[in-house]
């Protein structure tokens, strides 16, 4: 090895330093893809609880009363909440058991000061769209929920992409990008989750593998 390709590899494993001690690198292609099959299954069922609450609400408005109708719609919300919730558990739980797989081949801590600042980024704009989000469902207005999902998530992702790998900061903008769209197409809003939360992660995921894990 003549000076030059010395000084080149030096520089290399230098960098390789730089990159690990200001980036959290250990994020798996594979979360990626099983956080999106856990959203599309989520987005199955949901779909499935408005059809059947679509159904039922037409036989309770040819026999029952108003406040019946109200406390049904309340039960629609609750179901398609409980699922939301079980779909963002199983996807984080699927997505830490990758992410930590990948850690211990990389040889890179999975907790630390830079996953410290990668969560504190995702997580602000995150529990403030929540809070927004819980606001209006609180007041009824129920048909920005999910354009709102994803322009927070989407905000939230691209605020912490400095502190992991820089493709992370595409599906910002894809998630940001479909929220927007969402608000003109409000009664689409599950169709949009899907492909946002679903289809996006995919592509996101199976990219990454491809690029960083395949060999």
């Amino acid at each position: 090895m003549n000076e030059s390709e010395k000084l080149s590899s030096e520089l290399h494993d230098i960098k390789q330093i730089m990159e690990r001690s200001s980036r959290f690198i250990s994020l798996s292609g594979l979360s990626g893809i099983s956080a999106g099959i856990c959203a599309l299954i989520g987005a199955w069922f949901s779909n499935e609880t408005i059809k059947d609450y679509d159904l039922s609400a037409v036989n309770l408005r040819r026999s029952l009363h108003g406040a019946d109708t109200i406390a049904q719609a309340y039960f629609l919300y609750s179901r398609l909440f409980n699922i939301a919730i079980i779909t963002f558990i199983t996807a984080l739980i699927s997505s830490f058991i990758f992410t930590y797989r990948r850690s211990k081949k990389t040889n890179t801590p999975i907790w630390g000061t830079t996953a410290r600042r990668l969560l504190i980024n995702v997580t602000v704009p995150m529990v403030a769209g929540g809070i927004f989000l819980l606001a209006l469902i609180n007041n009824g207005i129920i048909g920005f929920v999910a354009p709102g999902c994803l322009l927070f998530y989407g905000l939230g992702v691209l605020n912490a992409s400095k502190y992991t790998l820089p493709e992370t900061r595409y599906l910002g903008y894809g998630e940001i990008l479909l929220g927007l769209i969402n608000l003109f197409f409000i009664g689409d809003g599950l169709y949009f989750w899907a492909a946002g939360f679903g289809i996006l992660h995919i592509l996101y995921g199976v990219f990454m593998w491809w690029k960083y894990e395949m060999n």
